[in-house]
């Protein structure tokens, strides 16, 4: 069994859980940066020098082999580099889900069973259940830290090889158990945002990658109401930091509707306007055997969001979308997420959007 150690209180548990369980465990923490820094901004960030000798710390008091796996090329290609290029493109992704997809359960994995190792085992809040559809995935007992969302991505062959031990506990339990076992991470903060922005800074983060790239702000009849610095500081949805000239005609506030990198336009409006009810997802992954045709679910589209009610059809790659109810900042880019109940259906990378037109056929 090979623990993915962090350097934060729930991977180190979860290897705990592991050696407790009898499992020969043996802990690796990812290097993810070419250039580490030596400490967290804040309570921010991960994967620096001080996460890494916090995750030798705890295998030392484990008792469990420990290694450093150098993935930063990896990461920065898969992970680092599909972001800034989405942004570029006027999407809106989501970076934690693709390092799922491309390095915890893929490059990990694959060396980890290339080594002989039978599992991967991770602090994630998920559950793993034996059901009709074989290895399922469902929801975490505790609802404020489910993490099945960035998950959604994992297939039935990685569903077999992975192992959540922290799915059925809630986050509290976990820092006290930490504290009994004598680990130093029980009261590290948590990390948050992503992870290779340590400062939370994504627009400053993005205009150091890809430069400046001025143009307008324009509302729905085409009237220029602004100036920005580059598509890539705005998604769909977004009220604040829109330094807008002249307030709207009714007063009310304008939200982001549309993003074209191409010229450099960024379409402004009433809140109204955002709303969809029809998303269009490509390259989908599914947790289990593929769906076909019609089919009724919740769907999900941010990794903190409700499910919503909807009916879902599935065509080869293609996977459409109709909520029964309007939803607001749905973007290009981000993951929607299927579910039945508690259970992951699937996941798909949305393509387009459709306009709210009124209850879905």
């Amino acid at each position: 069994m090979l623990a993915a150690m962090s350097g934060g209180v729930d991977s180190a548990v979860a290897a705990a859980r592991m050696v407790d369980a009898g499992h020969d465990v043996t802990g690796v923490h990812l290097a993810l940066s070419s250039n580490p820094q030596s400490f967290r901004s804040g309570a921010r960030g991960c994967c620096t020098l001080e996460d890494s000798r916090d995750a030798r710390r705890a295998a030392d008091v484990l008792g469990i082999p420990f290694y450093i796996w150098d993935l930063a090329e990896r990461f920065r290609a898969d992970v680092v580099d599909d972001f800034v290029a989405e942004y570029a493109a006027g999407r809106t992704p989501n970076p934690c889900l693709r390092c799922n997809e491309k390095i915890k359960f893929a490059a990990v994995l694959d060396r980890a069973l290339a080594l002989g190792f039978d599992a991967v085992c991770t602090g994630h809040y998920a559950r793993i259940l034996d059901g009709p559809h074989g290895r399922e995935l469902h929801r975490a007992a505790d609802p404020e830290k489910d993490q099945s969302y960035v998950l959604g991505v994992l297939t039935s062959d990685q569903l077999r090889h992975a192992m959540f031990p922290l799915g059925d506990t809630v986050k509290t339990e976990i820092r006290d158990e930490a504290a009994r076992r004598g680990l130093a991470v029980a009261d590290k903060p948590d990390s948050h945002d992503i992870c290779f922005i340590a400062d939370g800074d994504t627009a400053g983060f993005l205009r150091n990658q890809l430069g400046e790239a001025p143009g307008e702000l324009v509302d729905t009849s085409g009237s220029v109401v602004g100036e920005h610095d580059g598509t890539y500081g705005f998604t769909i949805g977004q009220r604040k930091g829109l330094r807008i000239g002249r307030p709207a005609a009714d007063g009310k506030p304008r939200y982001v509707l549309d993003i074209s990198p191409v010229d450099r336009r960024v379409t402004v409006g009433p809140r109204e306007d955002l709303a969809v009810d029809e998303v269009v997802g490509m390259t989908p992954r599914w947790c289990g055997a593929a769906p076909s045709g019609a089919m009724e679910c919740a769907a999900q589209f941010r990794a903190h969001g409700t499910a919503v009610p909807s009916r879902v059809e599935v065509d080869g790659d293609a996977v459409t979308v109709r909520f029964h109810e309007a939803q607001e900042g749905v973007a290009p880019g981000q993951a929607v997420v299927l579910y039945d109940g508690d259970r992951v259906i699937g996941s798909a990378t949305i393509e387009r959007t459709a306009a709210w037109a009124g209850s879905p056929a």
